[in-house]
């Protein structure tokens, strides 16, 4: 009995699906603009808290990494609890981050709230995509996931610039605490029109590998943050931090094999398409999150324009992202078919991340916006479509995993993408102001280790000068490299078996009974 309900497929109208989006919608666009709406504010924050460049990237590292860690916890819990409550839940985890972080005093406060603030984004990202999975067919779902991917994709690219109008106006505690009432609007609106069917059955919670998952996306991390500046690439202390990681993933692997309710479950990582998607997702991840975050800090630090201004200078960004996502969306409803468009996405991200490469900091800013509407196009193209083909593969009894399985790497590619190339941008610069220090025949403190401060207006001005021409003669170098990883994702789309999605919410199996007295039904 429970099995049949589990299978009913539901019967909502257009209306009634864009009313339960809405609440999802406005919730997830506040949570993804969490992660980014810090980006153009950060030099102010930085300042104002007294941090230093290291810290800078940890501000957007951390959220990205509770996100990255909760996402498949999230996931897995979707399939054996009440998706209602769930999503509620995670909703008021992220309200109460964001008021947090609005009241801090200092860095290691900040970080705290931003690591609560991500533990909520990591469940509304997971339970927006298992909710969809549970009340839309995947043909179908293609027009309503275009929607959704539009809402990620402005509310990514959009967060510097409502960060510095925030920052300009009122205050850069704003950043945060204009979350609060959108999410309330967001909650209200789940409350009256989201309902679902709750399945109940046995749980068992894989707690071991939500830890193991912890420990082996952590640790990375927090090593590639210290390398090259407390210590040597390759010494002692980088064996401390990359070896309990290796055996995290080893044991995770044993682990998730043997659980039977695994947090990554095997059947579905296995699976061919979910595999390339996985390596595509990653390549994804790493230009959508690290270009936003460091396109803001060169348009400010480099070319010395205001957050506002910095803000508006990446309209051609989300312009780009909207209409990659709403586009794809839309064709893919129509003809069901997707791998031309997600090919044709790849290709433009590529190209715009490779043309951004040859940026420094006499670059004209026409031609940064025309790169950015190439960087756009492919990012609004990819990141809810990869979902959606991964969620054609798999039943809807396990939606809220394979649509975790896909949301955590691309979310892990991001949170890796900011540590590294915030590790690279950090050492070109050093060097460059080393450079123009001894140019210009002038003592190099010990603080350019690391990037050195950000409080600008501290700089007398020939050492701004140099600052500035250090930041913006190094930027392009990290586009280049986010280039190179997502011919990844080009090759992993290529080597996708092409299945057109089919038109039912449950996967329909000749072996399966209960599928094909659904289907008949």
């Amino acid at each position: 009995m429970t099995d049949r309900t589990a299978r009913t497929e539901p019967n909502l109208s257009h209306k009634e699906i864009l009313e339960v989006l809405t609440g999802l919608m406005s919730m997830l666009f506040v949570a993804m603009v969490s992660s980014t709406i810090v980006s153009t504010a950060l030099p102010t924050i930085i300042g104002d808290l007294h941090g230093n460049q290291t810290q800078y990237t940890w501000v957007v590292t951390t959220t990205l990494l509770a996100m990255t860690v909760s996402s498949p916890i999230w996931s897995k819990l979707s399939d054996l609890f009440d998706k209602k409550l769930l999503v509620q839940v995670s909703g008021v985890v992220f309200l109460l981050g964001s008021l947090a972080a609005g009241f801090a005093q200092n860095v290691p406060q900040l970080l705290g709230a931003r690591a609560l603030q991500g533990l909520g984004v990591g469940g509304l990202m997971a339970l927006s995509q298992a909710i969809m999975g549970s009340i839309i067919p995947p043909r179908e779902r293609g027009r309503y996931s275009g929607y959704m991917a539009a809402v990620m994709a402005v509310a990514t690219v959009s967060g510097p610039l409502i960060g510095g109008l925030l920052v300009d106006t009122v205050g850069w505690r704003w950043c945060f605490w204009a979350a609060v009432p959108i999410s309330i609007l967001g909650l209200g609106m789940l409350q009256k029109f989201l309902h679902l069917q709750q399945v109940r059955r046995s749980v068992q919670i894989d707690w071991w590998g939500a830890g193991l998952i912890s420990v082996a996306a952590s640790l990375p991390l927090v090593w590639v943050s210290f390398a090259g500046k407390n210590f040597d690439w390759v010494s002692r202390e980088s064996l401390y931090f990359l070896v309990p990681a290796a055996v995290a993933v080893l044991a995770l692997i044993r682990v998730e094999s043997r659980h039977p309710e695994p947090l990554i479950p095997p059947k579905i990582l296995l699976e061919r398409t979910t595999t390339l998607a996985v390596f595509a997702s990653i390549a994804v991840g790493i230009a959508q999150f690290g270009t936003s975050v460091f396109l803001s800090q060169f348009f400010q630090v480099a070319q010395g324009f205001t957050p506002t201004e910095a803000g508006l200078l990446m309209l051609p960004l989300i312009l780009g992202s909207m209409v990659g996502a709403t586009v794809s969306g839309q064709l893919i409803t129509r003809t069901g078919i997707w791998k031309p468009y997600l090919l044709t996405g790849t290709v433009m991200l590529i190209a715009g991340l490779m043309l951004m490469g040859l940026t420094d900091h006499t670059t004209p800013i026409w031609h940064l916006s025309i790169y950015m509407i190439l960087m756009g196009l492919g990012q609004g193209s990819l990141m809810q479509n990869l979902v959606l083909v991964v969620q054609n593969t798999v039943d809807v009894r396990d939606i809220g995993a394979a649509s975790g399985v896909v949301s955590f790497f691309r979310s892990l590619g991001g949170t890796i993408g900011i540590a590294v190339l915030g590790a690279i941008l950090s050492t070109r610069v050093s060097d460059h102001i080393a450079t123009g220090l001894r140019g210009e025949g002038l003592p190099v403190p010990d603080d350019t280790t690391g990037g050195g401060t950000l409080d600008l207006d501290a700089l007398p001005e020939p050492i701004l000068t140099i600052v500035r021409h250090a930041y913006g003669d190094s930027t392009g170098y990290i586009f280049v490299v986010a280039g190179f990883v997502t011919l990844v994702t080009l090759v992993a789309v290529w080597r996708m078996p092409h299945t057109e999605l089919r038109t039912t919410v449950a996967k329909q199996d000749k072996d399966d009974p209960l599928s094909l007295e659904n289907a008949i039904d």
